[in-house]
């Protein structure tokens, strides 16, 4: 069922005053005339409070429908198509991406803040800007959502635009690049388009950002919830990666919220809680919809949600009066749209058109493999301007080249059956004491995939061989690892160092770099020469 039908049942339902009039109908008709007893009335009002704790139980069933709609962070992602792709993967871009936006999309766990946003709300920091300042500044924005100023929203402010710089400041360079996207598809669906600023508090303008319960994209859509908006989720393709489509996508959910509550402000809130959540801090407070009153009622995390939301807001338009500087993203400008339908691979486009990968994954976030499937339906590419000639003057020849290579039977059942592109087949013999979970720590994959590819349950044993694809946290795909006499080995990139490197690889010291590949703190690695990082058995 989709929500704008169930959104009219759920409308007529929370007309409460209209029960209540149909029902005072009686009340006037009984509580007068003499005949009726004291105890006649107590059955009248037993009668009336039934009637109305049903029409509630009827809202909260509703509700918990149009909570499957929504984004709320305690949904899970589960049941969801496994995948290794944008969110699941860490690559190293080529020389020509700029390496600040390289080092911020490859940061799955992007958040905005060191601390909770409810954990603000209850600091007390200070600032040498008057509180009049602010206000003046708020009230001078002439937003379209209700923009208060209080405490709570003046210790977000003040965060915002002192506490964290260097991040507010590539948010501000992202923020000069998508805001002017997002405002026009906010304007196309009839939206205020300040609702733009709701992508900085969820993803601090990441478009491979991933949450703790598996919400991904810029929008942080839930599966369940992507699939309900139309975004595309299977082997190839995870629409939530890509900006524009989720923006959409969050655009039509954000309508929704508003139909059922009729305030900006709340529907807000929803996003980060549920349309349930909300409805019951609204019950409990009274009644009321006015979200400050709601306040205290609301779980934890949404009430730094709407305060974030402001101070963000805030910090985007007068980020010049607290010397904030918005970092140069080299993100260009002009892209042209181009209708795939036919499989086609980011390398036979990056062979004839010079568009180097990591533009075609920056700018097309969404395909996982770095394979357009234009095959059941018609895909889009985005592709900078200055190559289109060459992509339209060679586009026979683009399809043709190396197809049977990349689209091969045995390289799509690959990417079909969850195996990590670019990754690296390891066997490994079991040691007495591991464990599935030594396993999955050990090479960053999960628990359940090392059970897939070994069509096994829950125990191994010492001395068993298992294949492993290594991806994601443990060993990145498509960063130049490889195995060989019994080491792994890794492939430096541009701009790398050895504590960048440790990191990309579970349980790995810059220490044991050293020692493995008789290096000191002072010895300096260059692009392309190889280095140990571990045995494999």
């Amino acid at each position: 069922m989709r929500i704008p039908t169930i959104i009219p049942v759920l409308l007529a339902l929370l007309s409460i005053p209209a029960v209540a009039s149909a029902s005072s109908d009686r009340v006037r008709q009984s509580v007068f005339p003499k005949q009726d007893s004291r105890k006649r009335l107590v059955a009248e009002r037993d009668s009336l409070m039934r009637e109305l704790d049903a029409r509630n139980e009827k809202i909260d069933s509703l509700l918990l429908i149009i909570d499957a709609f929504c984004s709320s962070p305690a949904e899970e992602d589960e049941d969801a198509p496994f995948t290794f792709g944008i969110a699941d993967t860490l690559y190293t871009d080529e020389v020509s991406t700029d390496s600040l936006l390289s080092l911020w999309y490859n940061r799955k766990d992007m958040q905005l803040v060191e601390m909770e946003p409810a954990d603000i709300d209850s600091m007390s920091i200070q600032s040498d800007i008057p509180d009049s300042v602010y206000i003046d500044r708020l009230q001078k924005m002439n937003s379209f959502i209700s923009l208060p100023y209080n405490r709570t929203i003046r210790n977000h402010i003040v965060y915002y635009t002192t506490r964290m710089p260097d991040k507010m400041e590539t948010i501000l360079g992202l923020g000069n690049y998508y805001m002017p996207i997002f405002e026009e598809i906010f304007d196309e669906h009839g939206l205020p388009v300040e609702l733009s600023a709701m992508a900085v508090i969820e993803s601090a303008l990441n478009i491979k950002a991933v949450s703790r319960a598996r919400a991904k994209g810029m929008w942080q859509f839930m599966y369940g919830t992507a699939k309900r908006y139309n975004l595309t989720i299977n082997s190839y393709v995870d629409e939530r990666f890509d900006p524009v489509t989720s923006a959409h996508a969050a655009a039509e959910y954000l309508k929704d919220s508003y139909r059922i509550f009729g305030d900006w402000v709340l529907a807000i809130a929803s996003y980060n809680c549920g349309a349930g959540n909300v409805n019951k801090a609204i019950r409990r407070s009274g009644g009321s919809r006015d979200f400050w009153e709601i306040y205290p009622y609301l779980p934890r995390e949404t009430r730094g949600y709407v305060p974030s939301f402001i101070a963000a807001l805030y910090t985007m338009k007068y980020y010049r009066e607290h010397n904030l500087t918005p970092k140069r993203i080299e993100m260009t400008a002009h892209l042209d749209t181009l209708v795939i339908n036919r499989m086609l691979h980011f390398d036979q486009i990056s062979h004839f058109t010079g568009a180097s990968i990591g533009e075609l994954r920056r700018y097309n976030p969404q395909y996982l493999h770095d394979i357009i499937p234009g095959v059941e339906r018609a895909y889009i590419l985005r592709l900078p301007f200055q190559y289109t000639a060459a992509f339209i003057d060679h586009e026979d020849e683009i399809y043709g080249y190396r197809d049977s290579v990349y689209f091969s039977p045995g390289a799509l059942k690959k990417i079909e059956s969850g195996t990590p592109a670019n990754s690296t087949r390891i066997v490994h013999r079991v040691k007495k004491g591991e464990t599935l979970s030594h396993l999955s720590y050990k090479y960053g994959v999960k628990i359940k995939d090392i059970q897939r590819w070994n069509g096994i349950g829950t125990g191994i044993r010492a001395g068993q061989r298992l294949v492993i694809y290594t991806g994601g946290k443990g060993a990145p795909a498509g960063t130049g690892t490889s195995v060989s006499g019994g080491y792994e080995y890794y492939t430096i990139q541009r701009g790398d160092n050895l504590w960048d490197i440790a990191k990309k690889f579970r349980g790995v010291t810059v220490n044991e770099l050293m020692k493995l590949n008789g290096l000191t703190a002072k010895s300096r690695i260059y692009p392309g020469d190889r280095i140990k990082i571990r045995k494999t058995n």
